[in-house]
């Protein structure tokens, strides 16, 4: 929970300043301040294997501090959600109060009736295990967009339950699927950006992946510290959490569906590009 309050402070402060110095309005700058809160899981994971970094002592820190961003962001895309589109005080809060439920009692039934959900989904046949785990997470998805949750975060919860050999199997079926549609993700919120104002907005995104970088950094740094991690990996848990991805392009995309601020859609593709391609390279290097 500190490195959590710590992750918030350092890399939405930063979302707040820019919007503020750029002449966003106060949908824009709340957005923007989540662009640059939250890192990439899905780039991170992969950055943790391909490195072979799964069994370091750092690991369990920066799995801690992408699963505190992925809970914040159960909150966060509700307020977001009825804020951009002018809702009341009292609808942004029963969004929370619903998404908050919603992740209680997922969790609750994924650490009380885990085992029970394993077993069903359990099956010799790999393609009956596909089509059940895609089923679920269409559901549980669905039904968390539904409640103005997010659906991301409702695959995240899904993710969260499974667990032993259903886990081992999904994660080595779904892969390519992961893989696929990551690229078709970011290729449609491509479609949406003239290249013209992405150049446009090169410098200040170049500025803002500069400041949170560090930032970012330092989050990990602090974190592995508190854990009494020595400083090659303190060095590698900062570095690994640099990039950002898939959650920032949902933000951006909830702005650019709303009509907020236009500006923010090329601001937010090249500080992704920039900081999804850095991130990796930064890990790469940093602690070895």
């Amino acid at each position: 929970a500190p490195a959590g309050a710590v992750d918030i402070a350092l890399n939405a402060t930063p979302g707040v300043i820019a919007g503020l110095l750029l002449g966003f309005d106060a949908k824009a700058t709340l957005l923007l301040a989540g662009i640059t809160y939250i890192s990439s899981s899905g780039i991170v994971s992969k950055v943790l294997r391909d490195f072979d970094r799964l069994g370091n002592r750092e690991t369990p820190t920066v799995l801690s501090v992408l699963v505190l961003e992925d809970l914040v962001m159960a909150i966060y895309l509700p307020v977001v959600g009825a804020v951009i589109v002018g809702a009341s005080a009292g609808k942004a809060l029963a969004a929370v109060v619903v998404a908050v439920a919603v992740v209680i009692v997922v969790l609750f039934g994924a650490l009380r009736y885990g085992n029970v959900l394993n077993r069903a989904l359990a099956s010799r046949s790999d393609e009956a295990l596909l089509l059940g785990v895609v089923g679920l997470t269409l559901l549980v998805a669905g039904a968390a967009q539904e409640l103005n949750v997010s659906a991301a975060v409702g695959a995240f919860l899904v993710g969260i339950a499974l667990s032993g050999p259903v886990q081992s199997r999904a994660t080595v079926l779904i892969d390519p699927l992961r893989d696929l549609f990551a690229a078709l993700f970011f290729l449609f919120f491509g479609l949406q950006i003239d290249p013209g104002d992405f150049f446009s907005a090169l410098g200040p995104a170049v500025a803002l992946a500069v400041v949170t970088a560090g930032t970012k950094y330092a989050t990990g740094v602090w974190a592995a510290r508190r854990n009494d991690i020595g400083p090659r990996g303190q060095a590698r848990a900062g570095a690994t959490l640099v990039a950002r991805g898939e959650f920032s392009i949902v933000i951006a995309g909830l702005g650019a569906a709303a009509g907020v601020d236009s500006d923010l859609g090329s601001l937010a593709a090249a500080y992704v590009l920039i900081l999804a391609a850095a991130g990796p390279i930064l890990a790469r290097f940093i602690g070895r």
